[in-house]
């Protein structure tokens, strides 16, 4: 099938899965995780196959983290699509009813977007996830994962797509792109393809934003700090520091900068530095840090950079205003935390730091679909419009306005004579 032969399939597709009832997907969903569970050694054997081939190219240690698809991995995406089926249906919401006259009743009403097109990184995770959201939300999906996960991707897709075409959604629904030659052809299809989604790196990012006119969804830089104000419970802020940099760094939510405050930089940075390098993080830091702890120095490259490894750049800054002003200079609006004892401290940094996710007194990690209750995510956005943050379910749908009426016609409500409209607001949601 070539690409434009998946498009439209997936196009097709889109319409009718837009009106499956919740109990057919929840039912869909539940069939590709026990495909999943079932068929775990199949899958765990080819994805050896994609390690073996990427540890001889010499794939960077922390993408081999990310490749790795073994029974732990299966199993958290399974638990992932469990958690999905109990979430509500979030299709066919009604979000506002207003009355414009009396038997004219207008429902904004929700309903997935259509097809999205996403294109991600070296973690076979990420197809299970995106796909269980789209399939859940009523959407079809085009995806392209990384060609050191290929072999990977492709079992996982076709168990997915066996498994819910079973379960009663429409065939095509899913469709497994493999080349970048596929990602181009893909990038020109706005007549069948209604978003795309870019998860990779800054480069990878702007390129699908410059080479489509399709809507795009996502963020470039995952540049996440962690402000250590001068009210802070220390040993709190080094758990939180350590948990942020190090329980995974190959992620986007991963912290890159650390911010101590002047105040109590003497005390904390010589504990958090004993922390970090039990975990073998190396620091990079700025002159005033430098003159407390040994470090390389840091650039200003550093303040600007999505490390994805075990590197982090450290600045003593003079108080919280010195702490947003870098944050919002330097940082790529993604996720930033704050660990302060000062209720109105914390108040100020969430309000003035320009990010999608805003934390005071826990990890950057936190900034996940799955573990903010979304059903997991297709990736996460610092876009201003339409979805920010992880993007679940919600991020999935759009509206449409629906309205009832019993004959009424625009004339009369124009001229000298016209009608009024009532404008009113109404409760409950569209019987339609």
């Amino acid at each position: 099938m070539s690409i434009c032969e998946a498009a439209i399939a997936a196009k097709s597709a889109s319409i009718t899965l837009a009106a499956v009832k919740t109990d057919v997907k929840d039912g869909a969903l539940a069939r590709i995780a026990d495909a999943l569970r079932t068929q775990s050694a199949r899958i765990i054997s080819v994805n050896e196959e994609d390690l073996a081939a990427a540890e001889k190219n010499n794939l960077a240690k922390p993408l081999l983290k990310r490749l790795k698809f073994d029974e732990g991995k299966i199993a958290d995406v399974c638990a992932g699509i469990e958690s999905l089926i109990k979430l509500d249906d979030p299709v066919g919401r009604t979000i506002s009813a207003t009355e414009l006259d009396k038997n004219l009743e207008l429902y904004k009403v929700s309903c997935p977007i259509g097809v999205i097109g996403v294109v991600f990184e070296s973690r076979p995770d990420a197809l299970v996830q995106i796909s269980t959201l789209c399939l859940k939300s009523g959407n079809a999906v085009m995806l392209k994962g990384g060609s050191e996960a290929a072999k990977t991707n492709r079992i996982l897709a076709e168990i997915i797509a066996q498994a819910s075409v079973e379960a009663g959604l429409p065939d095509g629904w899913i469709q497994l792109l493999e080349t970048r030659e596929d990602v181009a052809e893909m990038l020109a299809m706005d007549e069948y393809i209604d978003l795309v989604i870019p998860r990779g790196s800054n480069e990878f990012v702007r390129y699908i934003m410059d080479s489509t006119n399709i809507p795009v969804l996502g963020h470039a830089d995952g540049i996440c700090h962690v402000y250590i104000d001068g009210e802070a419970d220390l040993d709190m802020a080094v758990n939180i520091v350590v948990d942020s940099k190090c329980q995974y760094v190959a992620v986007c939510n991963a912290a890159e900068t650390l911010l101590v405050d002047a105040a109590i930089a003497q005390k904390f940075l010589p504990k958090v530095r004993a922390a970090l390098e039990e975990k073998e993080v190396a620091i990079r830091g700025c002159e005033k840090t430098r003159a407390i702890i040994d470090a390389k120095p840091a650039t200003q490259d550093d303040w600007r950079t999505e490390y994805l490894d075990l590197v982090i750049s450290v600045k003593v800054v003079d108080g919280l205003d010195e702490a947003i002003e870098h944050i919002n200079k330097y940082g790529s609006h993604h996720t930033d935390a704050i660990v302060t004892a000062d209720e109105k401290k914390a108040a100020k940094f969430m309000d003035l730091v320009d990010s999608a996710d805003v934390f005071w007194n826990c990890s950057t990690r936190f900034s996940d679909g799955y573990r903010f209750g979304l059903g997991a995510e297709v990736g996460i956005s610092t876009n201003k419009i339409h979805a920010r943050g992880p993007v679940g379910l919600e991020g999935l749908l759009i509206y449409k306005y629906k309205l009832i009426g019993t004959g009424q016609i625009v004339a009369d409500y124009a001229g000298p004579k016209a009608k009024k409209f009532t404008h009113k607001k109404l409760s409950g949601g569209c019987e339609c």
